[in-house]
């Protein structure tokens, strides 16, 4: 078992004997029970690695021992408290809120799907918090993001139990 850990406070992800800058949420960090939807901010604590979706027009895909898929262009993820399906991939068009997953601007060209608020979902405690690419000197969502390149290099070397650690 793995733990890739982020130092919030530092901007840095320490993985396999790397640290890699990283970009957290633009509302900071927060406990995981004070984690709220819309607020911006990345939970504390340790979270397993769960799957990976790629955009296929934009990565080859690497070997890696987690499960993944192809980033479909209808596929989305639920943000809407009211929704049975919240903080699930679902697919567009959706009757609820949902955010898409097949961006233009790269930041899900990756995507590492985090255990938080998934066994089993609480409306309201945060959806969708995952590691993606990054573009540079922008904060994120809640997520965590790196370098795309840094991304697609780990890949191989994750596996189901590891864990990424979010610590002040």
């Amino acid at each position: 078992m793995t733990l890739l850990r982020v130092e919030a406070g530092a901007g840095r992800m320490h993985a396999f004997g790397r640290a890699i800058p990283c970009a957290i949420g633009r509302g900071g960090v927060t406990p995981a029970a004070a984690k709220r939807e819309g607020d911006g901010a990345t939970p504390l604590g340790h979270w397993p690695l769960l799957g990976i979706m790629l955009r296929p027009d934009r990565v080859q895909h690497g070997r890696s021992n987690l499960p993944w898929r192809w980033l479909r262009p209808d596929d989305g993820w639920s943000d809407d408290v009211a929704d049975p399906a919240y903080n699930r991939p679902v697919r567009h068009p959706h009757p609820f809120s949902a955010e898409r997953l097949w961006r233009a601007d790269g930041l899900y060209d990756v995507i590492v799907v985090l255990g938080h608020n998934h066994a089993p979902p609480v409306a309201g405690l945060g959806s969708a918090i995952v590691l993606h690419c990054w573009n540079e000197g922008g904060a994120t969502e809640g997520c965590v993001a790196i370098d795309k390149a840094e991304l697609v290099a780990l890949l191989p070397l994750l596996a189901p139990g590891d864990t990424i650690g979010i610590v002040v």
